[in-house]
């Protein structure tokens, strides 16, 4: 690692055996946390209690460690997404506290005064009623004055609607998606049937004799130790459903209960994505619809038998596929902006961590330093790490222009080129997804930018509503602003690279407007493509984007309305590319809807997504 640039002014509160060219900085931020938190143990140094943030800051920038994996479970060599650049650690989420709103905006100040050039916020408040209130929102708007992409992840209350947070649009708001990796377990039923589920709980020798198959007779969860030992499990697999403890402690009881094995069957609306965690006794985690074939079974026969069969790491699965977790839209703060902006890798993901829990070793072990996680958390970072490889190739670009290159080049179809899909194998909608699924090589040159200065944001903020305080509030320490004395912009016309049209009112027919800027060829033609289906029309002027020199900004006009002339019965999607030849296709995601939206979901406290 070279050394840190020029300008980091950072500190690391750690000493020189601990900090280096990598990690260049850690701070932690308790000053607010401790009074808030009455008795909480002052970690005085940044170290990091659980695993959330080393994982995350090794998935955004961790270097290249060859042999990495889990119990011998996604061995190889595992890097972060911009593995040369430095890392600053900012510690201001405790475990089984969360995150206190101070802190991050302490954090994220000191931050940007030492120079970084990515801000990476896996958390996110729930409880904050606008712009004004939010942490994230407050601080990434301080970041877009210094010119820093804030990364943040979307929040993990999915699949309902209007769950996603950080939905300001001047952070990139990111989704989970799957990647094609999969943990292969197979239960082998004594009737000749095979099931794959996943597992990371392989043992070293689980032979292959067919065991007793039993399923909890009291609350079906495996979670009362009593009822277990009076079924007497001893020896035999169980089945679990999902629900009461954490799995890993689940298994922990079932352990004690004498099992030899235990299959946990995910909720429903987790369809056929599975996340794995270790166990302390050989366990098989199973999609819903799988998972009640294996009940039929034992409904079926006086003598159920069952085995498992460990595969390991398998790869060529479908994916992405839209993670149930994941929050999904409607933006609840402004529903002329689409959020989530984009989705990243997010489940079962293996980066760094100090250590793992629950993890069941022999005296002679090794404990492992890396793990697989799940949630919207691991997704932020992935997205963070792009933008660092965007911002060392084009170091003059806006975080606006960064955060464009990412949706108008990520993917819509999965690894079978056929529609990204959500769990119940249905094409995933523009809620859960975005812009689609980041792909990094094509973000790196992606034709054509929508830009947007920090300034940019103030008349749409004017625009939706905000009195000059909470205005003020935001855009602080900038200067003082009033809203009558300046034009306002409506959210659609704001200048994003995705295309929402609010349709509550007759003619049913909104016209929207963008700014295209030339970064790609100097002399270069767009022509425009759009594919929406037959309920819209949609046109386009000029249908033809003509540039003749680098950081050319053209405007252009959509326009959308109904076919029918009436309101849309349901939200529509569609896109529209700007093509020029075979290199550049710049893509928007078209969504039209109907009405003002709903009210905000149910709220949760601020804590680690």
């Amino acid at each position: 690692m070279k050394p840190p640039p020029a300008k980091w002014s950072g500190r690391c509160d750690f000493n020189k055996t601990v900090c280096n060219n990598k990690l260049i900085g850690a701070r932690s931020y308790f000053e607010s946390a401790k009074w808030k938190w009455k008795g909480l143990r002052d970690p005085v140094l940044p170290i990091n209690e659980g695993q959330h943030g080393t994982h995350t800051s090794s998935t955004a920038a961790g270097s290249f460690v060859p042999g990495a994996n889990v119990s011998g479970y996604a061995v190889g060599t595992a890097g972060g997404m911009a593995p040369r650049a430095h890392i600053a650690f900012y510690q201001v989420c405790y475990v089984e506290k969360g995150c206190d709103r101070d802190d991050i905006l302490a954090a994220v100040d000191d931050a940007l005064e030492a120079g970084v050039d990515i801000l990476s916020l896996s958390l996110g408040d729930e409880q904050a009623g606008d712009f004004s209130d939010d942490p994230v929102s407050l601080g990434g708007y301080s970041a877009a004055m210094h010119g820093v992409l804030v990364s943040a992840a979307g929040g993990n209350t999915g699949p309902g609607p209007s769950t996603v947070v950080n939905e300001a649009p001047w952070v990139i708001t990111v989704g989970a998606g799957t990647t094609d990796r999969r943990f292969v377990a197979t239960v082998k039923l004594g009737s000749g049937v095979s099931l794959d589920g996943e597992s990371l709980s392989e043992p070293k020798d689980f032979g292959a004799e067919m065991r007793p198959l039993v399923h909890d007779v009291g609350d079906g969860m495996c979670t009362t130790e009593s009822v277990l030992r009076a079924m007497n499990v001893t020896g035999k697999i169980i089945i679990c459903d999902a629900g009461g403890d954490v799995s890993v402690a689940k298994a922990k009881l079932v352990l004690r209960s004498g099992a030899a094995g235990m299959i946990v069957i995910a909720p429903q609306v987790y369809g056929s994505v599975i996340v794995p965690r270790p166990h302390v006794l050989p366990t098989v985690q199973m999609p819903f619809m799988i998972g009640q074939k294996i009940k039929a079974y034992i409904r079926s026969t006086p003598s159920p038998t069952a085995n498992f069969i460990f595969k390991g790491t398998v790869f060529k699965a479908k994916s992405p596929v839209a993670a149930p977790f994941s929050s999904r839209g409607p933006n609840r703060r402004s529903r002329g902006i689409l959020k989530p902006d984009i989705i990243g890798p997010g489940v079962n993901i293996l980066a760094g961590v100090p250590k793992i829990e629950d993890l069941a070793l022999g005296a002679e072990e090794v404990l492992p330093k890396f793990d697989i996680k799940s949630g919207t958390s691991m997704a932020a970072p992935h997205i963070s790490g792009v933008a660092a490889l965007i911002k060392n190739a084009h170091p003059t670009w806006s975080p606006a222009a960064i955060k464009s290159a990412m949706m108008t080049t990520a993917d819509y179809t999965d690894n079978l080129r056929k529609p990204i899909t959500d769990v119940d194998g249905a094409p995933a909608t523009y809620y859960a997804i975005g812009a689609g699924y980041v792909n990094a090589r094509k973000a790196i040159d992606p034709g054509l930018v929508y830009n947007l200065s920090s300034l940019d944001y103030i008349p749409y903020l004017c625009g939706l509503g905000y009195k000059d305080q909470k205005v003020n509030s935001i855009i602080h320490p900038g200067p003082a602003v009033e809203c009558a004395k300046m034009p306002k912009v409506d959210q659609k016309d704001l200048n994003y690279p995705s295309i929402t049209a609010v349709l509550d009112m007759e003619p049913y027919e909104v016209s929207m407007n963008r700014s295209a800027t030339n970064v790609g060829a100097a002399t270069s033609t767009y022509a425009v493509e759009v594919d929406v289906p037959a309920t819209l029309a949609v046109e386009v002027n000029p249908a033809k984007l003509e540039f003749r020199a680098l950081n050319e900004v053209l405007n252009y006009t959509v326009t959308v309305k109904t076919a029918s002339g009436k309101a849309p019965a349901s939200t529509i999607e569609g896109q529209l590319k700007w093509v020029s030849g075979k290199k550049y296709v710049v893509r928007s995601p078209i969504l039209v809807c109907a009405g003002t939206g709903g009210k905000s979901a149910a709220s949760m406290g601020a804590a680690p997504a």
